[in-house]
């Protein structure tokens, strides 16, 4: 694995190292909301569950968007609770294709915590690399943590933000085309005029893990990569968005998250719609 992208990524068989080593690693297990799948589902072997909603998000209002950025203190007691310190290597995952991990992973760098990885693959590679897994639900280390966290470390983007991003440089829809297209005459759906259509889930692999370094450069390169423009990215609620930040990140280029995204920007009727697959 490249220098670069091991510093966004790890895979089953460097986390199986490093937990047979006993390093400190807290592992999340992340879902969207509480109740999002079962209790004893299974999950790598000392795994908290950690939820998008109530973990890392505040209480989303009318015009925040569905995930808006959590308080930081918050967000600092959830991490301590979850055993983090300034030694630890945080590592994310969950089972649904890497949205919600990112997510995570986004918000954990968002608040200066440089030490966490995404599962390459998420739970479907470690369980089918034939590794043990349990069904134990905890939700909170045996010791508490000591990580000091400090919002505004990833770029973020406003509203106007975006719009000037769609403009001048390349702002990305990291939703399904479905999603991107919206239906003509119909309020609320569609896309943010100038945006690409670009689904986060084009940067996997069938088996579900990031694509190979050379194939994500070729795919974001079809994009308007060249190494000049900026690249922003949104989706419904931000957590398809930061998935594709991280396979930018993945490849060494730095990408600005429209936290409010499309639930935000279709909830203020002075915002316009694109429909069809012109940018607009």
């Amino acid at each position: 694995m490249s220098d670069v992208r091991s510093k966004t990524l790890i895979s089953s068989d460097s986390l199986a190292e490093l937990l047979e080593a006993g390093a400190p690693v807290v592992l999340l297990d992340v879902l969207d909301e509480k109740g999002a799948a079962p209790a004893d589902r299974p999950r790598i072997p000392g795994a908290l569950t950690v939820h998008l909603a109530s973990d890392f998000s505040a209480k989303s209002t009318k015009t925040s968007g569905k995930r808006p950025l959590p308080e930081i203190m918050d967000l600092q007691a959830d991490a301590r609770r979850w055993g983090v310190s300034p030694d630890s290597l945080v590592v994310v995952y969950d089972s649904a294709g890497g949205a919600q991990a990112s997510r995570a992973w986004w918000t954990l760098r968002w608040a200066g915590f440089q030490n966490v990885r995404i599962l390459d693959g998420g739970f479907p590679a470690w369980k089918a690399s034939g590794r043990p897994v349990s069904t134990n639900h905890v939700e909170a280390a045996d010791k508490a943590g000591t990580v000091v966290l400090r919002a505004g470390h990833m770029p973020t983007l406003t509203a106007n933000d975006a719009a000037a991003m769609a403009r001048d440089h390349i702002l990305l829809d990291a939703r399904g085309k479905a999603a991107y297209l919206g239906e003509t005459g119909k309020a609320g759906t569609g896309h943010i005029p100038g945006a690409l259509c670009a689904p986060s889930g084009a940067n996997l692999t069938p088996e579900g893990a990031f694509r190979p370094h050379a194939d994500l450069c070729a795919s974001f390169e079809t994009l308007g990569l060249d190494g000049k423009r900026q690249f922003g990215v949104y989706c419904g609620s931000g957590n398809a968005a930061a998935h594709a930040i991280a396979a930018l990140h993945a490849i060494g280029v730095e990408a600005s998250l429209y936290v409010g995204s499309w639930s935000a920007w279709s909830a203020d009727p002075s915002r316009p719609a694109a429909t069809g697959p012109e940018r607009g």
